[in-house]
């Protein structure tokens, strides 16, 4: 199944945040956009003179639409971290799973014609259950702001991943897609960089601040074409269950780095996301064996 790319793209993505979380010794937030965003259009130029292709595209404004919004998501997450423990700002972007849910919903009930796959939104939520067992986030008074923003930015996560669905329905190949957000965080790096007088060409490098930056640039990379293909050709509702994996990733992570044991209540939730990452599967493929005989449909109406 096509979705299971989303798998690869969470494994991906954990090691990004892994390198984040080391690189803020060494860099701020809008060094890291703009290098994780200068190192994606490195990667993506080289692959088209390797492989051929053309960064020409007829839609430019889906484009801007996916960057923009995709860029001020990814800052909003970002700077979460500083206001809020890992646990708790994951956990709140993470619920950009249950919003692209709640948006399919809400699209079907408006249109008043399509069938909700109520099945596989319900393994969303459980996975999502499985998520709170295993980060057991808390926010007190003071973390208040904090949290609006990460949750803020797991809506705009949401509305990003259907646009990469929209782009990729409308036959923008991977590499095309992952350029123009690449290039758009690039440009905001570069602003924010101007603004808070951080430009990582003023300073002093390390060697380790250097090979995590070029690191998060290179995962950020691979994990956006893994996660864009994945959008483009598997099921929207299966896919973004399978994001919640990345937070299994992030924990095993922790555990392997810096001796975070999940506890029993972490381990129950790791098994509820990944006992619900199958069950979706399961359920996603039964209905495809069913529809088979059915006339076919317009992809893009049959999201919703």
């Amino acid at each position: 199944m096509q979705s299971l790319w989303m798998l690869v793209a969470s494994l991906l993505f954990s090691i990004m945040g892994v390198c984040v979380k080391l690189s803020s010794d060494y860099y701020s937030t809008a060094e890291v956009v703009l290098c994780r965003g200068l190192v994606g259009m490195a990667v993506i130029i080289g692959l088209i003179r390797i492989k051929g292709g053309t960064l020409k595209t007829p839609f430019p404004r889906d484009h801007m639409i996916r960057g923009g919004i995709g860029v001020i998501s990814l800052w909003l997450w970002f700077y979460s971290f500083s206001l809020l423990p890992v646990a708790t700002a994951t956990t709140l972007n993470y619920m950009s799973s249950i919003w692209i849910a709640v948006m399919l919903f809400g699209a079907a009930w408006w249109q008043g014609k399509k069938r909700f796959e109520w099945g596989l939104a319900g393994t969303v939520v459980l996975s999502f259950i499985g998520v709170a067992l295993l980060m057991h986030p808390s926010i007190t008074a003071d973390e208040m702001l904090g949290g609006s923003i990460a949750l803020f930015s797991g809506v705009l996560s949401a509305l990003v991943y259907l646009q990469v669905r929209k782009l990729g329905l409308l036959g923008e190949p991977e590499y095309r897609v992952v350029f123009y957000f690449s290039f758009t965080g690039f440009l905001a790096g570069v602003a924010g960089c101007i603004v808070t007088g951080s430009l990582p060409f003023w300073h002093d490098h390390d060697v380790r601040g250097v090979a995590l930056i070029v690191t998060i640039g290179l995962t950020a990379t691979l994990a956006q074409i893994a996660m864009t293909r994945a959008y483009r050709l598997g099921n929207t509702l299966v896919t973004a269950n399978l994001q919640y994996t990345g937070i299994v990733f992030a924990s095993l992570w922790g555990l392997l780095i810096w001796g975070d044991a999940p506890g029993w209540r972490g381990w129950a939730g790791i098994a509820i996301i990944l006992l619900s990452g199958i069950v979706s599967t399961f359920y996603n493929h039964r209905s495809q064996q069913a529809s088979k005989n059915l006339p076919p449909v317009d992809p893009i109406a049959s999201e919703v």
